[in-house]
């Protein structure tokens, strides 16, 4: 097996000591707030089998950086609002690395703490996508 130098968990614990993290609590206190957007990084299987937030914007995180960048042809304007963003993955670790790749480019945004899975639990709000 190939050792590697860094590992995905020494990422995500060095993108977690510099970002904004907003706990499960906090961010179901947050649903429904006009100066919030909840922004789902996950894969769309994932929204189709576990459900969503009611009103998140769906960004995969592959496009990310082009969506966030006004200067790329591939820009959402759903990210040029003066909005507080609060990004979040399954269990957190896409979207810690994703809002410290954000914070370099300039981008303030939070990440959902223990992410969707931890939501749901919790009792967050769901949607499920229409049956097809």
């Amino acid at each position: 097996m190939r050792e590697l130098k860094t590992t995905v968990a020494d990422m995500v614990a060095a993108a977690r000591a510099r970002i904004e993290e907003i706990s499960t609590k906090e961010a179901i206190a947050l649903f429904g707030d006009p100066g919030v957007v909840f922004v789902d990084l996950r894969d769309p299987r994932e929204r189709a089998r576990d459900g969503y937030i009611p009103d998140s914007f769906h960004c995969p995180r592959g496009m990310l950086e082009f969506w966030v960048d006004p200067q790329s042809p591939y820009y959402k304007e759903v990210f040029g609002q003066n909005k507080k963003y609060i990004f979040h993955c399954a269990s957190g670790w896409r979207s810690a690395l994703s809002v410290a790749l954000l914070k370099d480019m300039g981008f303030t945004a939070a990440h959902l703490e223990d992410g969707f899975s931890d939501w749901k639990k919790s009792g967050g709000t769901v949607e499920m996508p229409p049956q097809k």
